[in-house]
């Protein structure tokens, strides 16, 4: 017979023996690679320029969502268009006045080597961020700046590292403001939560708490305005470390659609629906979080809300993406799985590879 949830335990020495590759550690580390990050880009010995033509982010996976939580903290406050490219293309209306970051974690990735050399072609300025591989070797032939990341990592456990990278790009580029005194207070508000939540945390530690709740579920993560890009990221962590099944929408999309997809949503599976809070959500999303919890509580295995964090639009998001790495990870200890290894997407890399 199954263990119940609450008898499992989530103490520091279950979580080491369930954890070999140190997954946790390395989510752990997030304000030590912010600081070390902007150290690296500062390094880099980039001067600031004006890319009237935008900047593009291209980067796939656990290189790509720290481009995607840049712009959802920079938010209104840019001043050009920004863009992600999470594909083998650059978007159509990127240009010679365009900037474009290449981030690849090994410096193999075959999508982004294609928008790295895309940008070549039209003329566009190329920055690169990764540990090396063929990436880097391009850029230093190229003679494109590299902003390098520290090696032994998993690449979706680097997101201090491409977070960083996008968000003073877009800075020097002149698409955004400089935000290198807000990624130093985030990364020590970061080391309290870090305190607060790991292993020798209590057992009703925040994340603890959402693993328990989620485990035997299937999670749907909702977010809205700056929270999508959290949610996706709380999607890809508990695919990768939890090796579970989830999805994400956002809302008032949702409202127009997947809502109906609860109608009999009990007799389908045991899902649960986590909605991420955010102070600067539109003052209707509030209540359509509220109403859509309701309609839909009876067919959920569990209803969540997570509430906003405090502080800047970065410092929200990065607390929120702490919160869910450590939460997918608590989750695949609960599961009894290892959180490091990613067998399948190795193997899909080897056959393509081949």
């Amino acid at each position: 017979m199954a263990q119940h949830t609450d008898e499992l335990a989530l103490d520091a020495e279950a979580i080491a023996a369930a954890d070999p590759g140190e997954m946790l550690a390395d989510a752990l580390s997030l304000p030590d690679q912010l600081r070390d990050a902007a150290w690296k880009v500062e390094s880099a010995g980039l001067k600031p320029w004006e890319s009237p033509g935008g900047l593009v982010l291209a980067g796939m996976g656990g290189s790509g969502i720290g481009g995607a939580l840049a712009v959802a903290a920079i938010g209104d406050t840019a001043s050009r268009p920004i863009s992600l490219a999470s594909g083998y293309e650059l978007p159509s209306w990127t240009t010679e006045d365009s900037t474009v970051l290449c981030t690849s974690y090994s410096g193999t990735t075959e999508e982004t080597l294609a928008c790295y050399e895309a940008a070549g072609v039209i003329g566009a300025r190329r920055v690169v961020a990764t540990t090396g591989g063929e990436l880097g070797q391009l850029a230093r032939r190229d003679g494109v700046p590299v902003i390098p990341i520290a090696g032994g990592l998993q690449p979706r456990a680097a997101l201090g590292y491409v977070f960083t990278a996008a968000i003073e790009i877009a800075g020097l580029a002149g698409v955004a403001p400089r935000r290198t005194t807000e990624i130093d207070v985030a990364a020590a508000h970061l080391e309290q939560l870090v305190r607060e939540w790991g292993p020798d945390s209590p057992e009703d530690a925040e994340p603890k708490a959402l693993a328990r709740a989620l485990h035997g579920t299937i999670p749907l993560l909702y977010g809205a305005g700056p929270t999508r890009a959290a949610a996706y990221r709380w999607k890809c962590q508990l695919n990768e470390n939890a090796k579970l099944h989830a999805f994400t929408h956002s809302l008032p999309e949702l409202d127009h659609n997947e809502l109906m997809g609860w109608e009999q949503a009990a007799a389908s599976a045991p899902f649960a629906a986590v909605f991420l809070d955010d102070t600067d959500l539109h003052p209707r999303i509030a209540q359509r979080i509220a109403v859509t919890r309701e309609i839909i509580e009876d067919q959920a295995a569990t209803t969540i809300v997570v509430p906003p964090r405090t502080g800047t639009p970065l410092e929200r998001l990065l607390s929120l993406s702490l919160l869910g790495d450590l939460t997918s990870i608590y989750l695949a200890v609960l599961r009894g799985v290892d959180p490091s290894p990613i067998a399948g997407i190795d193997t899909l890399k080897s056959a393509l590879a081949g």
